[in-house]
């Protein structure tokens, strides 16, 4: 039922640790993948990662802020592998000055840093959107899935500013899901999946000391998660799967939380 084999997917964010997990297991599934990134050196190791686990993929080397390297990258993956039946939106990322710490307050926010967090995880999914999905129209058939977070529907402190860009990465999602099947059928779906805490490269100092131990934070999130722990980058790949095939043919306009249970616990 999800058949996903000779399939073609491009990952924007994919030499990232969850966008890079996400590729990872759609390249399991027989998918040919695109790793989209703006640095080559880690696009080409997840490229080569993928290809020493006998998958295929192909390094695309772009801003998903500049339409027209999206474009080139779009020309370049179409050469190679034909067509793009999947685009997952994975590329996103937070600004400290968007961040408001505790020895902040709302008054300090850096109103240039907010702009740039919002261009990163909004316009970032939008304009990869408008690029990859002009041939899924053509075809009659895609998936596009974006990556939001539990902070779009959640108010956590610190984290305004992408909070708020997650937010319109929701909403974004579900309009152009009604958008594209009224205007093209069936065929086309956008889904988006809200991860919950996970560790990466921006985060880490936030909720692990040094020794790997928790952070007062870490430690919050974690009570407040029934699962009791942070979740694992390969976790998310279930629901991408999912998502990206025929199994969810009817599903579309959705956000699915992977975190765990935080957002569903009251902590009472």
């Amino acid at each position: 039922m999800n058949n996903l084999r000779d399939k073609t997917a491009v990952v924007t964010g994919g030499n990232g640790v969850l966008g890079g997990a996400i590729a990872m297991g759609l390249a399991a599934e027989g998918v040919k993948v695109g790793i989209l990134g703006r640095s080559q050196d880690t696009v080409d190791s997840r490229v080569k990662e993928i290809e020493e686990k006998g998958g295929r993929a192909i390094s695309l080397v772009a801003d998903v802020l500049d339409r027209e390297q999206l474009v080139a990258a779009k020309e370049k993956i179409e050469s190679v592998f034909g067509k793009v039946d999947i685009l997952v939106n994975a590329a996103g990322g937070n600004q400290p000055g968007a961040t408001i710490t505790p020895n902040q307050s709302f008054f300090d926010l850096d109103l240039d840093a907010l702009e740039q967090v919002n261009q990163l995880n909004y316009k970032g999914t939008v304009l990869p959107s408008l690029v990859f999905a002009k041939g899924m129209v053509e075809q009659k058939k895609g998936s596009i899935i974006n990556i939001s977070s539990l902070a779009a529907s959640k108010a956590l402190t610190r984290v305004m500013g992408y909070s708020a860009a997650k937010s319109a990465v929701d909403n974004f999602t579900r309009w152009l899901a009604v958008e594209l099947a009224q205007k093209y059928g069936d065929g086309i779906r956008v889904n988006a999946i809200a991860p919950g805490f996970f560790i990466g490269d921006q985060n880490r100092d936030l909720l692990l000391n040094d020794d790997d131990s928790l952070t007062s934070r870490g430690e919050t999130i974690v009570k407040q998660t029934p699962m009791k722990r942070f979740g694992k980058p390969e976790e998310l790949q279930g629901a991408a799967i999912w998502l990206a095939g025929d199994a969810s043919s009817f599903v579309t306009g959705t956000v699915i939380a992977v975190d765990g249970g935080f957002g569903a616990f009251s902590g009472v």
